[in-house]
């Protein structure tokens, strides 16, 4: 398991060269690179690992201590049985950032990661600087949204769980998008365990995302792939919620832009934070 480095409810590890913290028994991978202040902390989303956010990290770090995370379930993380849900995903980032000593870290998190970073800011206020929410899934969810993965869930519990996971993940690309990355992402995805895949999509079905919304206090960046594709994201009605998120509409890529359009992602996220003064 590694070396431990300090002690603590959450003690961190070098492993192959690479660090790990633990929360609850279970080990959490990340890598980390850099310096300078704010940290960034990369969440990635659904059945993601760390290297999401290559681009984004390797940007950053040339002026940033920066730090990728596999969730649990994924990447070189634990495998536990439970702990899916949006509340332990955030609490599990928390502990990470607060065994690390970060000080108002700027927490993007793509897709799941964009929730997980809106739920971590309403548990934890007084530990993010600011949250960007990068293509997030549904931050306040509409019925037909819930629909679309409730019947995921189905389909995941069906006959053929495996066509029903490649078809949903090839359903967040655009014809345009790169034919070896969509291979790679798809096979990336589609190797975590399908009960941890499961699990995940049912916490976001009952994740209170209205209720995370209106008590994040932390300045807000929603970048969007598309914001035509889910009225749960729809501009208009997450301003209702909270009237200081800001927008950014990437052009010319599907839901991984992080990755098909990294220079659009880097410099919104780049002038979002020049902003916070």
């Amino acid at each position: 398991m590694g070396r431990p480095l300090r002690a603590g409810g959450e003690a961190l590890y070098l492993a192959g060269g690479m660090a790990s913290v633990t929360r609850a028994g279970v080990r959490l991978h990340y890598v980390e690179a850099g310096a300078g202040d704010p940290a960034f902390v990369f969440v990635p989303g659904w059945c993601c690992d760390h290297t999401f956010f290559q681009p984004q990290f390797d940007h950053f770090r040339a002026s940033h201590r920066v730090l990728a995370l596999d969730p649990r379930g994924c990447g070189q993380s634990d495998r536990p049985d439970d702990g899916y849900d949006i509340p332990s995903l955030a609490d599990d980032v928390a502990a990470l950032c607060r065994e690390l000593g970060l000080v108002r870290p700027v927490i993007v998190g793509h897709s799941l990661g964009g929730m997980i970073g809106v739920e971590l800011a309403a548990r934890h206020p007084s530990l993010p600087g600011a949250i960007v929410a990068d293509d997030p899934g549904p931050l306040a969810m509409l019925p037909e949204s819930r629909a679309v993965f409730e019947a995921f869930v189905a389909a995941l519990e069906g006959p053929d769980p495996m066509a029903a996971r490649e078809a949903f993940v090839r359903g967040m690309f655009l014809p345009s998008d790169d034919q070896n990355l969509q291979r790679r992402i798809t096979e990336t995805m589609c190797a975590v365990p399908l009960p941890i895949a499961i699990a995940s999509i049912r916490g976001v079905i009952t994740w209170n995302g209205l209720g995370a919304l209106q008590l994040c206090t932390q300045p807000l960046l929603v970048l969007l792939s598309d914001p035509k594709t889910d009225g749960s994201n729809e501009p208009g009605r997450l301003l209702a919620l909270k009237s200081d998120t800001q927008f950014g509409v990437t052009v010319g890529a599907g839901h991984f832009h992080q990755l098909e359009v990294p220079d659009q992602v880097n410099s919104m996220i780049e002038r979002f934070v020049q902003t916070l003064g």
